[in-house]
């Protein structure tokens, strides 16, 4: 226990120190809390950590090197992020479209989901033996975990994009390049769980022990994230949500 509550609180600190900075220095100090809200509502979905523990699990039945481990993890972890970056590319141009009472509207109404969904068990990741079986026989190599990546990228869609499309919708009515350097940052906040887990929890066993207990409290983690969700969209329909 003492050492989850270690590697939480150097996801936590992470990234609220790489967020807070960055905005910072773009000159962006009072987008810091709406950023906050909507990534850290992203960052602890326990969907992420059912994927990832599948990933280690299969790994560990391998008995891979550490070294296979951070290759195969790393490629994996890329295309993750590839892939919602991408994504996030398509949803800014959709947010730009979307008025803000809209999306904040969507915002509290996928907070309510995600607690409901949470308080009840209830998953929301699609097909999971079929995730599962893409897994298991996946090829142990970089090109083989990076294209495994983009293909589970898809099945974390219901549970990612209501934070992802109010915050595109939010920087999508900013200035263009901004919002794209945001969309970035974004991303790494939303991988930074997985990186974390990867690199400070040491071998297979330990991060599958780590991922594995974030997957036995994904009800809190649900209610946390709905209830950011809500705060977000409770605060883009009073503030006008604005960058």
């Amino acid at each position: 226990m003492k050492s989850e509550i270690e590697a939480l609180a150097i996801i936590l600190l992470a990234s609220f120190g790489l967020s807070a900075l960055v905005l910072y220095l773009l000159g962006i100090p009072d987008f810091i809390p709406k950023f906050y809200a909507l990534a850290m509502s992203d960052s602890i979905n326990p969907c992420t950590f059912v994927i990832y523990t599948m990933l280690l699990i299969a790994i560990s039945v391998r008995e891979v090197s550490r070294r296979r481990l951070y290759i195969i993890g790393s490629a994996f972890i890329l295309a993750v992020y590839v892939s919602y970056y991408l994504l996030g590319l398509g949803l800014l141009f959709l947010g730009h479209y979307i008025p803000l009472w809209a999306a904040g509207v969507f915002a509290i109404g996928f907070g309510v989901y995600t607690i409901v969904t949470g308080i009840m068990e209830r998953s929301r990741i699609g097909d999971k033996g079929k995730i599962r079986k893409k897994i298991f026989s996946a090829d142990a190599t970089f090109a083989g975990s990076f294209a495994l990546g983009v293909v589970v990228s898809t099945t974390l869609l219901p549970c990612s994009a209501g934070s992802y499309l109010v915050y595109t919708t939010i920087i999508a009515h900013g200035n263009r390049a901004l919002a794209l350097l945001l969309l970035a940052l974004y991303n790494v906040i939303f991988v930074l769980p997985l990186v974390v887990i990867l690199l400070a929890m040491g071998g297979v066993s330990e991060s599958k022990r780590f991922s594995q207990a974030m997957v036995r409290h994904s009800m809190e983690l649900s209610v946390v994230a709905g209830i950011l969700l809500i705060a977000i969209g409770v605060w883009v329909l009073l503030a006008g949500g604005g960058t």
